[in-house]
């Protein structure tokens, strides 16, 4: 991250004017983000942090009038451009993310609860997410007020991204004939959810599968596959199916690429309680069972290894930083850690990971710095 960092996010304007830069923004942004991978979470614990570390931290930057207070960290960060920060993140991730031909590019989106300040009229911050099942990276991001504001969130996020020979995933929310059509474009291939918002679409692949499924897929050119899992008294049956069998559909026309149409059943036991979940899928990827039933898993991966992590052992939801754009960055600085982590090549769960960071000052410099 030090030279890497630096020439990746030195584009970043400084929302000050000149006489009040007595602490360079690269200095506070290393602060930030070395106090975070520490385990902190708020602004007073980043300042305590830095004068903790700060012989550390001189190591790396100069420092020369040592650290910041909280309120000084808080005033810059919080003016920062989102987006100049997001573009920043994904030239940096793409320096150190060996995305490949097959990755599954999942596209989810996350609300960080604790953003929401109804006293101020001011909607929780709602981020759109990239993230490659391969290399257990997030890729991109891109900031909304709304998760009703995907369908405009998406196609910027995908702008960011090398999409090429990767196979892109996204709910439902997402299922829109321009979002296909820009994966395409951008030379990847799609697996889109479909429910409600493509009633009728839904309805279509639902009237096709039913039946087909009912009569054992006979006279049906398809391909399927099964897995299986079984971990602490839970048993999870995953069924796939996927044919080009396009006949029944109309208007196929208006989604570039389309070439499959596919299921997806679950079926679980919990001790004594059974469930079965169906979900339809349109691709642009031929019936290769194998190969979709891969881009689903990779999806379904977005909340374990993404969005509970952030919540859970990051402290996404708990924050109650509100002012400007600071839940927008700090976001972007979790996911930062995050990527970090994982590039860091020893076996040690996120959580251990963090506390050793907090415990030991050649580990973090070894997780920050390569």
């Amino acid at each position: 991250m030090s030279t890497s960092f630096i020439e990746h996010f030195s584009s970043l304007r400084d929302p000050r004017v000149e006489r009040n830069k007595r602490y360079p923004l690269m200095e506070i942004l290393l602060l930030a983000v070395c106090a975070m991978l520490s385990g902190a979470e708020g602004w007073e614990a980043m300042e305590e942090f830095g004068q903790a570390k700060l012989a550390w931290l001189r190591k790396f930057a100069p420092f020369t009038n040592g650290v910041p207070t909280h309120d000084r960290i808080a005033a810059v960060i919080s003016r920062l451009n989102p987006k100049t920060f997001q573009a920043c993140f994904c030239s940096w991730t793409r320096t150190v993310a060996d995305v490949t031909d097959g990755e599954v590019v999942a596209v989810d989106g996350k609300t960080a609860r604790g953003s929401h300040d109804r006293r101020r009229g001011q909607h929780a911050l709602h981020m759109v997410s990239a993230w490659g099942s391969r290399n257990r990276l997030v890729l991109g991001q891109e900031a909304t007020a709304e998760k009703s504001n995907e369908i405009t969130a998406i196609p910027k996020l995908l702008e960011l991204l090398e999409l090429n020979g990767c196979i892109v995933t996204i709910d439902a929310m997402g299922c829109q004939t321009k979002i296909a059509a820009q994966i395409i474009d951008q030379g990847g291939d799609d697996v889109l959810g479909l429910k409600g918002n493509q009633s009728t679409l839904h309805e279509a692949v639902e009237a096709f599968f039913t039946p087909a499924a009912a009569g054992g897929f006979a006279g049906v050119v398809h391909d399927d596959t099964e897995e299986t899992d079984k971990d602490h008294g839970r048993l999870e049956v995953r069924r796939y199916w996927i044919t080009e069998q396009l006949s029944t559909l109309s208007d196929t026309g208006r989604w570039m690429g389309l070439r499959s149409i596919g299921l997806v059943e679950r079926e679980c036991w919990i001790a004594h309680r059974h469930s079965v979940e169906r979900r339809f899928f349109i691709n642009s990827i031929p019936a290769d069972a194998k190969r979709f039933a891969h881009a689903v898993r990779g999806h379904w991966g977005v909340e374990n290894r993404l969005h509970w992590r952030l919540d859970v052992i990051l402290g996404e939801d708990a924050s109650r930083i509100r002012t400007g754009h600071a839940p927008a960055i700090l976001t972007s600085i979790r996911h930062l850690c995050m990527n970090l982590f994982e590039q860091e090549p020893s076996k040690l769960r996120l959580a251990q990971k963090r506390r050793k960071a907090a415990w030991n000052d050649d580990y973090r410099a070894k997780v920050v710095f390569g």
